[in-house]
């Protein structure tokens, strides 16, 4: 059993992730936040290990947008849900075992930031790119970490999963142009030794973060 583990002391494994790391925060209705991203480090990669990948998803995003961010509005519960890519970073030399805070994003851009090298490894574009698409403020390519901004309606509370998986590959290989959540994940497909998780909770909606 591996005993591959990842650290992010901003919050414990499963409890809310603070305002700072999101990239909405609760207002009237909501707000842009901080959007920092958070410090993590990770340790006891298994032997074998030839570089690191990080990808934070959120798999609680509404299916359908008819109801998302409209007032009187509520998104069901029973609503299908899907997943949305908020950072995805691969290529990360075994070297590299911590990232510091800002490290990936210390405040919004509006129209993204650049894929391509960051941090030692390669940055692919977070699914961002697709929400701003038809904003003509902020639209662009949204590469490395934005964090968290649910529907404030949403009835439900979202999951920010935190996983960094050790390969046994330098590289994926992927064009940074390609880069992307499903890109990074097909490709590690049969390269994977282990993974370490971290989970933080997070809603915009006041009564689902009430309990």
């Amino acid at each position: 059993m591996s005993n591959f583990s990842l650290q992010i002391p901003a919050w414990p494994n499963g409890a809310p992730v603070p305002a700072r790391h999101a990239l909405g925060k609760l207002g009237q209705p909501m707000e842009l936040s901080d959007n920092i991203s958070p410090e993590m480090s990770w340790s006891d990669a298994p032997d074998g290990t030839r570089s690191f990948a990080i990808i934070v998803t959120d798999p609680d995003v509404p299916s359908a947008g008819d109801d998302v961010n409209i007032e009187g509005r509520l998104v069901p519960a029973d609503l299908p849900r899907v997943p949305f890519f908020h950072w995805v970073l691969i290529d990360l030399p075994t070297s590299v075992t911590t990232l510091a805070e800002g490290a990936a994003s210390s405040g919004i851009t509006a129209r993204g930031k650049p894929v391509g090298e960051s941090l030692g490894g390669v940055a692919g574009a977070n699914d961002y790119t697709g929400w701003f698409a038809s904003d003509a403020d902020m639209a662009g390519t949204y590469g490395g970490y934005d964090g968290p901004c649910p529907p404030w309606n949403d009835s439900i509370m979202h999951h920010y999963h935190f996983d960094v998986f050790a390969l046994d590959v330098e590289t994926l290989g992927i064009d940074p142009a390609d880069l992307t959540g499903p890109t990074a994940s097909a490709a590690m497909e049969g390269h994977i030794l282990a993974k370490a998780s971290h989970m933080g909770t997070y809603s915009l909606n006041a009564a689902v973060q009430a309990g």
